[in-house]
């Protein structure tokens, strides 16, 4: 038997009510990042290569990523709308150091 997972709503008076509630739903090591996309492709180079699918942002913190291949379908459906509109996104990462600008478990396109 499937379990329905219970929704829930959020209200709080300040304005970064959504972020808040997601990280401390998740967990306390998590942060949001926000960058813009400034390259977005599909390259083929080899013939062989399953997933060609290339992603430059440019992050607010600071810093430049690239990330070539190892991006779902449902990831890159989130960077191509984020692209043809604001170019905004952002990211929810636990991870160390500059891997959080790799980690796009949880991205979200921004207006």
């Amino acid at each position: 038997m499937a379990t329905k997972q219970k929704s829930s709503r959020i209200r709080r008076p300040d304005s970064d009510a959504m972020e808040t509630a997601q990280a401390e739903r998740i967990g306390v090591d998590f942060r949001w990042h926000y960058g813009r996309i400034t390259r977005l492709g599909n390259y083929e180079v080899f013939p062989s290569s399953v997933d060609g699918r290339n992603v430059t942002i440019l992050w607010e913190e600071g810093g430049l990523s690239s990330q070539h291949g190892e991006i779902s379908d449902p990831q890159w459906e989130i960077l191509k709308l984020a692209f043809s509109s604001t170019g905004m996104i952002t990211v929810l990462s636990d991870q160390a150091g500059e891997d959080w600008m790799y980690d796009l478990r949880f991205i979200e396109a921004v207006r």
